[in-house]
């Protein structure tokens, strides 16, 4: 299934139908007198987080989506029916934006969380509404109201507590798929990961928490440069962010773990300075394939401007009951 995060539609309630301007025409009520009903309630759109579905793909092939009118009224006092309410599901984490001025209208952070996005118009009232001691006999009816219509984008951010941070090919994907029953592509190149994956992982006395992959970030994400910056909303609603350096460095021999956490926390900033504000826990990935006494050498290196480094094999698993154990410390502050 494709992964899509993000989606324009156009929405339309249903008009409110019109009133009726009617007149009784019975045997036995010689004077008549007005029997126009109302018009029924237009349809609303509303939209309902599914914690069954994990992407905004329905969204993408159809663009338009319109409820229900109401029905007109009728003569003998009948009133017109209700159009249908319209009800679209959508992922939990699903944000709503109006296209026009870009401002939020609602978040849908939770599964069975309602939103009426557009409201059905209000039925016109008939001519029995109308009648007076000095007017025994009016012919006025209302006309519906139209139904709200806006154009709106749908921007989904996933819910995790956890979110991995790192460049391309430094193991979040073997982290993950070590730790949790995800099974992200893995391979020896860059940007194997295209779309965020999500994985549960369960530690001891029932301890659960989700954490989320999203691709490598490179120099120059946060405007436009690879892949991750796409994804980067994704992390926003995290507790607390993995950093995952590499120690090996095969992709550059300009490359340090220091110089790479670098790098990535000036992207955050520039993409969000609240998201580089949050907590994070930073690991040395790869730990198996170097000289133990070099792990001391870029822990000393990280002290230095006040970060602890924990260190870890993904691949081996070795390291990562601990990484788990510290994540868990952040994951737990309720």
């Amino acid at each position: 299934m494709q992964f899509i995060d993000e989606a324009i539609i156009h929405v339309k309630a249903g008009d409110g139908g019109n009133g009726s301007a009617a007149f009784r025409r019975e045997d036995g009520v010689p004077r008549g007198g007005p029997s126009g009903g109302d018009g029924g309630n237009g349809g609303s759109v509303i939209l309902v987080a599914d914690s069954h579905l994990a992407s905004l793909l329905d969204f993408k092939y159809k663009r338009h989506y319109k409820a229900d009118r109401g029905e007109d009224g009728r003569n003998k006092d009948q009133y017109g029916a209700a159009g249908s309410d319209l009800t679209l599901k959508v992922p939990v984490g699903t944000v709503i934006y109006d296209e026009e001025t870009n401002e939020p209208i609602a978040d849908l952070d939770a599964d069975g969380a309602q939103f009426v996005l557009a409201q059905g118009g209000i039925g016109g009232k008939g001519n029995i509404h109308f009648k007076t001691p000095w007017n025994q006999a009016p012919r006025t009816a209302e006309p519906g109201t139209p139904g709200e219509e806006k154009t709106v984008r749908l921007e989904l951010k996933l819910l995790a507590d956890v979110g991995l941070l790192g460049y391309p090919n430094v193991g979040k994907s073997t982290f993950i798929s070590a730790v949790s029953r995800a099974r992200p592509k893995v391979a020896d190149y860059p940007f194997t990961t295209l779309v965020p994956n999500l994985g549960v992982v369960r530690l001891s006395d029932d301890r659960t928490f989700v954490i989320a992959d999203i691709p490598g970030l490179i120099e120059g994400a946060s405007d436009g440069a690879g892949l991750g910056h796409q994804f980067l909303r994704h992390v926003e609603r995290c507790r607390v962010l993995l950093h995952i350096v590499e120690a090996t460095f095969t992709t550059g021999p300009e490359r340090s773990p220091k110089h790479d956490f670098d790098v990535i926390n000036r992207e955050l900033a520039h993409y969000a300075p609240e998201l580089a504000r949050r907590p994070q826990v930073v690991v040395l990935n790869k730990v198996d394939a170097i000289d133990p006494k070099d792990v001391e050498e870029y822990r000393r290196e990280f002290a230095e401007a006040g970060v602890e480094l924990l260190a870890m094999s993904a691949a081996t698993r070795d390291g990562t009951s601990q990484v788990l154990e510290k994540l868990w410390t952040y994951v737990d502050r309720r």
